[in-house]
């Protein structure tokens, strides 16, 4: 059976001499992975659409095993994030986040569009950094494993959040600091942050710049979440780790 979806090549595998297995994140199905025969090939009508984070409309047979790449024509080849090794760790990272977290064949709502418009950022000019926090926060919805980031998690009180505690999933307001003493310390703006970057609408991503400390924050408290609830572990994010302590990530603190 022929179909033809609209996708993003979130992976991809070298198979044999010649060939490709490549995950696309699609519009219409989800997760796909499918075979693309003859894609190293330097004159093969695929090579061009198999590469990391080319969004496309690809035709794909689908039999009852392993797909096959009949066709594939790019829409946008995301050319600046795949030519920059800072950027191309940042998508890399997404792309192997949403692929570690999400079920082949099953859709999942705003997802697409969240991979888009963060790979859309990223190539205009918006700080990577932050679209990753973001993107971070926005599949913990994918991953089942929100954080309570309305009110503290041990009395229920709504006022500003002190602390956010892993080992309770969620915020610790002043009062209840004592009971996680390994809660991780976090100001007002990055208990706001928290929550804005869950709930908001990539649609309407204005220019966010943030200072270092704010983002180290944000960064230890999701990198600590992640390891405790979502069971991944991800090679791009080492990769990535390291760029950053080199000092080669993007850097617009204020």
């Amino acid at each position: 059976m022929l179909d033809k979806v609209e996708a993003i090549v979130i992976r991809t595998v070298d198979y044999g001499e010649t060939n490709k297995i490549i995950t696309l994140l699609t519009k219409e199905r989800g997760k796909v992975g499918v075979m693309a025969r003859g894609a190293k090939k330097p004159r093969s009508q695929l090579t061009a659409v198999s590469q990391p984070f080319i969004y496309g409309s690809f035709v794909i047979y689908k039999g009852s095993g392993l797909g096959t790449l009949n066709q594939g024509d790019p829409i946008k080849s995301f050319r600046k994030i795949r030519e920059d090794l800072t950027l191309a760790s940042y998508a890399m990272y997404m792309a192997e986040l949403v692929d570690k977290l999400t079920e082949e064949n099953q859709r999942y709502l705003f997802l697409f569009d969240w991979l888009y418009l963060s790979l859309l950022k990223m190539e205009e000019g918006a700080d990577p950094e932050v679209l990753t926090r973001i993107f971070e926060m926005k599949m913990m919805d994918v991953a089942g494993i929100s954080p309570n980031l309305n009110q503290c998690v041990s009395c229920g009180s709504t006022e500003t959040p002190a602390a956010f505690s892993i080992r309770y999933g969620g915020f610790l307001c002043r009062s209840c600091l004592h009971k996680d003493e390994h809660a991780f310390p976090c100001s007002t703006q990055t208990s706001r942050l928290l929550r804005l970057f869950y709930e908001m609408d990539l649609y309407r991503l204005g220019e966010i710049s943030l200072k270092k400390e704010t983002k180290q924050q944000l960064k230890d408290i999701i990198r600590a979440y992640y390891d405790e609830y979502s069971g991944v572990t991800l090679k791009s994010r080492r990769f990535l780790d390291q760029l950053e302590r080199m000092n080669l990530g993007t850097n617009i603190d204020t």
